[in-house]
């Protein structure tokens, strides 16, 4: 359908309203936040059986504070704000997160929001591998209430997510760095429009004599039907010395626990082979990251 000849659209006032709406029309409504990935769908006539679009505009939601368990961000925050955002440029435990919002246009960066990025659970965007590496949450709403969910249980399979029918995304987290924490994120694309060939994020924090203590190493963009952690390098990097031969160990690892995806963007074989590489500069890059603010 085009949504320039809509008849079904709300403008609901409160987040109750919200839930109310999804419960009277079920699977045939969507929640408008950017609109990004709406208008995308539907001009590849891909909004199968939708006809019901709810605008949560008016809830608000487009705050980011600092709170004792990290930085709470709004469904409705706007890459470009959270990309300006003081903490996020400051703390390289959330360097991800800042690398994944340096690849979008200006369009995107201006349109597209924080939470319609992630509630779409769409396997080729960015911004769920780099949430998923920092051990982000989100925070849904419905007619039980309010309740968070982890970043690692929210995407279940392609394009579908842990929320029930009647809930909704109203916020994220992003949990405070430890002492020692550097992360990073990168991405293969065929242009600046294009979604993910295959992205990577990592975080990991390093003690004092160098050694890893704990690591993420986090892949979407089509590895899998959705972003997913890489055991296999995570059990080599812990308790180690990051060494260049053992990044390079590590990227080689990932591929013991992906699942790449054949498209008209690349092969699966291809997927697999550059995951390696973007796995092993991911890592550099974190590094890097770290050693320059000391």
């Amino acid at each position: 359908m085009s949504l320039t000849t809509l008849e079904n659209y709300y403008l609901p006032d409160s987040g109750r309203d919200v839930v109310e709406l999804l419960q009277e029309y079920g699977e045939r409504a969507m929640i408008l936040a950017g609109g990004s990935f709406v208008h995308g769908l539907a001009a590849r006539d891909l909004l199968f059986g939708i006809d019901v679009f709810i605008d949560i505009q008016k809830l608000g939601l487009t705050d980011i504070t600092v709170a004792s368990e990290g930085l709470q961000i709004g469904a409705m925050v706007r890459f470009a704000e959270l990309a300006k955002a003081p903490e996020i440029q400051a703390d390289p435990g959330w360097g991800a997160v800042r690398d994944a919002l340096s690849y979008p246009p200006v369009q995107i960066m201006n349109a597209a929001t924080v939470g319609g990025s992630i509630a779409a659970v769409c396997p080729y965007f960015d911004l769920p591998t780099a949430w998923l590496a920092i051990g982000g949450k989100v925070t849904a709403e419905g007619i039980a209430g309010s309740k968070e969910i982890s970043l690692k249980d929210f995407s279940t399979s392609l394009f579908e997510s842990s929320l029930g029918p009647d809930e909704f995304l109203t916020g994220l987290t992003l949990p405070q760095p430890a002492p020692g924490s550097t992360s990073a994120f990168i991405k293969l694309e065929t242009n600046a429009n294009d979604l993910a060939i295959v992205n990577v994020a990592v975080q990991f924090i390093l003690d004092p004599s160098g050694v890893c203590q704990s690591v993420r190493v986090a892949l979407g963009g089509g590895v899998n039907e959705r972003p997913l952690r890489s055991a296999s390098a995570e059990k080599l990097l812990t308790g180690q010395k990051l060494t260049d031969a053992l990044l390079k160990e590590a990227g080689e690892a990932i591929e013991a626990d992906i699942s790449p995806m054949a498209d008209h963007r690349a092969t699966a074989e291809y997927r697999s082979a550059m995951a390696c590489v973007l796995t092993e500069r991911a890592l550099h890059r974190a590094i890097a990251r770290l050693t320059r603010r000391s």
